[in-house]
This record gives C-alpha cells, sequence and structure tokens, in this order.
C-alpha cells in the first residue's frame, strides 16, 4: 500500500517539472502573438516566482491545518488551472493575471511535498525523486515541441499538460487516505507535522542555523540558475562556439543534473546527507576550476558537466537533512524558507551577472560562481556548527525526537 503511495509521489514529481520549461519553449512563438517584445517574458516569470515564494512561505500554515495530501492535490489543481488559462488566453495581461495561480500552485506542493518526503522517507529517495523532476522537466519542451510541429499551437501544449495534471489531481484526491495511514504507522510523526504551533517568519529566522540555511539554499538556486542561463552565452562570447552548438553543449548541465540525481540515490546508501553536500561543493567547484583555466572549450564543456553534477546531491540533502537539523516540527517550516529563499536567489542573481556581462565581461562567469560557491560552503558549514549543540549546548528535543522516528 505505501509503495503504491510512493509511486504517486513519485509521479507527482514528474508533475513538479513538467510546466517548469514551457514557457521558455514556447514564448518564441507566444510573444509574436501578443505583438509584445520578447523580453516580457521576464515579466510572467517574476510573477511566477513571487506567487511561489508567498505559497511557500505559507506551506506550514496550509500543512498543518490540511496535511500533505490535500496540499498536493488542490496545488497541482491549481496548476491545472493556470496552464488552461494558459492555453485560452488572448492578451498578454490575461497571461499574467493566469501567473499568480501557476505560482501559488507551485510553492505550496514544492515545499510540503519535500517536507512529507524527508520526514517519511529516506534520502535515495529524495534524490531520485528530484531526478524525476528533471525528467518531467525535459519532458515539458518536448510536449510542447510536439504541439508546435504538429501545427496544434503553443496553446495545445499548454492544454496537453493541462491534462496531464487534471489526471494527477484525480489520481492524488483519490490517494488521500494513503497519506493519512502512512503517516500513523510512521511511529506518530502525523502529529507533528499537522499539529502543534504554525510559526511566523520571524519565528523560524530565529531558529539556531535558519538563516544560514536559508543563505544556502539562496547561493545554490543562485548558482544552479546562473551556470543554466548564461552557460550558452559564455561558450558562444568566451570560446567562440556557435550559437546552435553552444546551445546544445550548454544542455549538458542540466543533464549533469538529472543523471547526477539518479547516481546520488545510490551514493546515499553509503554517505549521509552532509558528505553528499560536500562531496556535490567540492565536483562543483573542480567544475568552475575547468571553467576557469584557459585550457580551450574542451575543458570548459567539461566543466559544466561537473557543475551539473556537483549541483545534483546539493539540493535533495540539504532538504531532507532539515527535520534532523531542526527537528520534525520544525521542519515544514524550515523547508517553506528554504524555497522561498531559493526562489529569490533564483530571481535576483541571474539578472544580476547579465549586468556584469553587458558592462564588465562575460569571461566573469566562473569568477561570478566561485564566489557564490564559497559563500554557499561558509554558510552550510556556520550551519552544521550551529543547530549540532543548538543553543544550550545539548542535542535540542526535536532532534531527539526525529532521531526516534526515522526510518
Amino acid at each position: 500500500m505505501f509503495q503504491l503511495l510512493l509511486a504517486i509521489i513519485y509521479l507527482a514529481f514528474i508533475s513538479l517539472g513538467l510546466p517548469d520549461s514551457l514557457l521558455g519553449s514556447a514564448w518564441p512563438a507566444m510573444y509574436q502573438e501578443f505583438s509584445v517584445p520578447v523580453s516580457y517574458a521576464g515579466g510572467i516569470s517574476m510573477i511566477i516566482a513571487a506567487g511561489t515564494i508567498i505559497s511557500s512561505l505559507q506551506s506550514d500554515r496550509l500543512t498543518r491545518r490540511f496535511g500533505t495530501g490535500k496540499v498536493t492535490a488542490f496545488s497541482v489543481f491549481l496548476t491545472a488551472a493556470a496552464l488552461f488559462g494558459f492555453s485560452v488566453s488572448h492578451s498578454y495581461a490575461a497571461l499574467c493575471l493566469w501567473a499568480v495561480p501557476y505560482g501559488l500552485g507551485a510553492g505550496s506542493v514544492d515545499a510540503s511535498l519535500n517536507n512529507y518526503v524527508a520526514l517519511h522517507y529516506e534520502s535515495r529517495h529524495m534524490s531520485w525523486l528530484h531526478c524525476m523532476w528533471g525528467v518531467g522537466a525535459s519532458l515539458g519542451p518536448y510536449v510542447m515541441g510536439y504541439a508546435l510541429s504538429g501545427g496544434a499551437g503553443w496553446n495545445m501544449g499548454y492544454r496537453y499538460i493541462a491534462a496531464l495534471q487534471v489526471t494527477l489531481t484525480a489520481v492524488l484526491f483519490l490517494s488521500l487516505p494513503l497519506w493519512h495511514r502512512k503517516q500513523q504507522a510512521d511511529m506518530g510523526t502525523a502529529q507533528t507535522e499537522e499539529s502543534g504551533k504554525t510559526l511566523s517568519l520571524r519565528e523560524v529566522i530565529h531558529i539556531p542555523g535558519a538563516k544560514e540555511v536559508m543563505i544556502t539554499f539562496f547561493c545554490y538556486c543562485a548558482l544552479e540558475q546562473t551556470s543554466g542561463l548564461w552557460a550558452s552565452s559564455y561558450l558562444v562570447l568566451r570560446h567562440g562556439l556557435s550559437a546552435d552548438t553552444a546551445a546544445g553543449f550548454a544542455s549538458l548541465f542540466f543533464v549533469g543534473i538529472t543523471v547526477g540525481r539518479a547516481l546520488s540515490g545510490f551514493l546515499t546508501l553509503k554517505f549521509n546527507d552532509t558528505q553528499m553536500i560536500r562531496l556535490g561543493q567540492g565536483v562543483i567547484f573542480f567544475g568552475i576550476l575547468l571553467l576557469l583555466l584557459p585550457l580551450g572549450k574542451e575543458s570548459a564543456l567539461s566543466g559544466l558537466v561537473l557543475i551539473g553534477l556537483g549541483c545534483a546531491p546539493v539540493y535533495p540533502s540539504v532538504i531532507h537533512s532539515t527535520p534532523e537539523h531542526f527537528g520534525a516540527e520544525k521542519s515544514q517550516a524550515m523547508i517553506g524558507v528554504q524555497m522561498a529563499s531559493a526562489y529569490v536567489g533564483t530571481c535576483l542573481m541571474p539578472p544580476l551577472f547579465g549586468l556584469i556581462a553587458n558592462h564588465i565581461s562575460p569571461s566573469l562567469l566562473p569568477v561570478y560562481l566561485l564566489l557564490i560557491l564559497a559563500l554557499m560552503i561558509g554558510m552550510h558549514e556556520k550551519m552544521l556548527k550551529k543547530v549540532k549543540l543548538g543553543q544550550s549546548g545539548v542535542p535540542m528535543p526535536d532532534q531527539v525526537m526525529w532521531r526516534q522516528l526515522k526510518i
């Protein structure tokens, strides 16, 4: 029975990835139809990100009140409605309007589902589930490409994904009893998830180690998104590759993340979350070093793959370690603010490098990534020191309880 629930969660993670890459793949066809500048995609992306940040911060309150299963099901339904809204939109203003539920649905399900997996399943499942997100993010453009190449238009591409989300919504609502039974079976963990005090943002920030882990997440997503967005331009402007060749090679970064997360699931059988994070950071460092050294385009391409491989274990391992570091009762609130910090990093840091590339040089990409990595490593290590003994010099009660409950 619980294996069926795990399979449904895997499907939910694929569902999380499907909409994330649609706007980028559809926008070349969309902006011409709406007669707006190509840069207007940034406005829609910002609205989606803002909604995601807001709903991530509310995930603790929503999950305690309704439970992970209901929050996940309703959030996927909200995303499906937004995707259908995109498909019937005939103006840029309508797209902006539908971008609001698009973001609100994504943030709640992301934070709530990640916390549920961190509480109830082992680290390898977190890595493989995020690998499934990569599968979904990769499939989205293929579905949109199928619609565009078949003459159906971008509208049908959104509609296809919306139909898949509606189907998953139905499966999630039918599976609601499984979520509750799983919680009851896990030795009382349900009480720490859906009961107790809802923490305000101020209270969360004052938890020892919270600010450091928020900055860690900010830096990770800043590094990942900056690498993904600017890799192609860096290869063109720094190493003289053609635009189409650079685009193909830049995709190796995302391949590295997806393959790396599949491999990370097996490595977690030997290494704990902290070791996996440090391993990933080390691989990222060597990848950036290959970009930085003047060894030619082959070195740069190898560096991109290594950066992707290094990124693979960091995100899922930081999330999975949250209940152990901060206690099961606080984990939903902590993961919510971590997600919000991640999206802030995604919004701010790639455009900031764009300004640096425009006014100074795109060759500074490896230096920019190295500075972000150094801050991420420093904050993660500082967080570990703070949560190791807690404020009183002894293990915090929440952490003791979590170790007793963890499978």
